[in-house]
């Protein structure tokens, strides 16, 4: 059984997610000490349980230590498993990063997966579901994942009550890819969505964020709108946010997002996040900087050499890496320093099913 320390590197959740996703994808046991340890709340919570639940319903995993609040986990898969799977963080949990420990074990499934979750789509400290239908399955597609994606329902803070539909057919294996060059922009686009407020709220984020960017020289910009009258508005909680995205010749696409607040003007949300968005393209990188923590697991069980240039390499960049190469066995060479533009290059260990 591999033993890996919840205190690694930055010490957060993205150990257990990483952890777990490649243990169900190669079916190595490991155990997790010191999860979360120097966090406010230490041990699981409920996007970490509920994430740890449903990998081990998708690999027939034996668990010790699961429950929220635990510091220690066990975790021994045996077979993967297809099927239709239903879970609900029941809070504001982020569901995103519930699909990031989800999503690259489902791909090596015998069968066609189905996750029905509910919980948090637009929550602090994570990935919009924009980012997610946007950036994330456009790019892991270019490597050979099939999967498609429904938003139901936004969930914000503190209620929650998202609803997300997510179905992945296998890819049995997963390519290697080489992304080191974006090419000329083309576009780009935007959602930007606020639910149970005035429709303006929306209107606002997206004509600050189109401001910045046009005083960034930036043109060819399309973004929607998404608002709800209040007798036809089915979500539980107020909130808004803004996902950008910029889409270059090569295929290669930059993700921005920002979430209103209360006490927030909306054209703080626009703003910010066209301000992301544009020193993501500065940097002149072809993958974004939540991508490239993303990318890890599928390039580690990869088949072939990847090579990508990221735009910053984040901590959780660096705790994936670490993760990943103590859960696959295999080398990943990281240049560049921290908060910084950086290239990762990984000889994948060419799983198949």
């Amino acid at each position: 059984m591999l033993e890996i320390s919840g205190d690694l590197m930055e010490g957060g959740g993205q150990i257990v997610r990483t952890a777990l996703a490649l243990s169900a994808l190669t079916g190595k046991a490991v155990s997790i000490t010191k999860i979360r340890e120097n966090r406010p709340k230490p041990g699981l919570q409920a996007q970490h349980f509920i994430a740890a639940k449903a990998l081990a319903a998708i690999c027939s995993a034996e668990t010790t230590g699961l429950a929220v609040g635990s510091r220690e986990l066990k975790f021994v898969p045996h077979d993967r498993v297809g099927g239709t799977f239903t879970f609900d963080v029941g809070t504001a949990g982020s569901i995103p990063l519930i699909l990031q420990a989800l999503m690259p074990a489902a791909a090596y499934a015998p069968s066609p997966t189905h996750f029905e979750l509910t919980g948090g789509t637009d929550v602090l400290w994570s990935p919009s579901i924009d980012y997610v239908r946007l950036v994330q399955l456009p790019l892991l597609a270019k490597m050979g994942y099939d999967a498609t994606i429904d938003l139901h329902r936004r969930g914000h803070y503190p209620k929650g009550g998202g609803r997300v539909s997510l179905s992945i057919r296998p890819s049995h294996t997963l390519n290697a890819v080489r992304w080191l060059e974006r090419g000329d922009l083309i576009e780009i686009e935007g959602i930007s969505h606020c639910v149970k407020l005035p429709k303006h709220v929306a209107e606002r984020q997206a004509s600050a964020a189109k401001q910045e960017l046009n005083n960034a020289s930036l043109d060819r910009i399309k973004l929607a709108t998404e608002t709800y009258a209040p007798n036809q508005d089915p979500h539980l909680a107020p909130g808004s946010g803004l996902t950008l995205v910029a889409k270059f010749v090569t295929g290669a696409v930059l993700g921005a997002d920002s979430l209103g607040e209360r006490g927030k003007p909306a054209e703080t949300v626009g703003k910010e996040d066209a301000q992301i968005l544009c020193k993501e393209i500065s940097s002149g990188a072809p993958v974004d900087k939540h991508m490239g923590d993303i990318m890890v697991p599928y390039l580690a069980v990869a088949d072939g050499v990847s090579d990508i240039q990221v735009s910053e390499i984040t901590p959780h960049t660096i705790t994936n890496i670490k993760v990943a190469e103590i859960m696959t066995g295999v080398r990943i060479k990281l240049d560049g320093e921290l908060l910084r533009p950086g290239r990762i290059t990984v000889s994948g260990m060419a799983l198949t099913t």
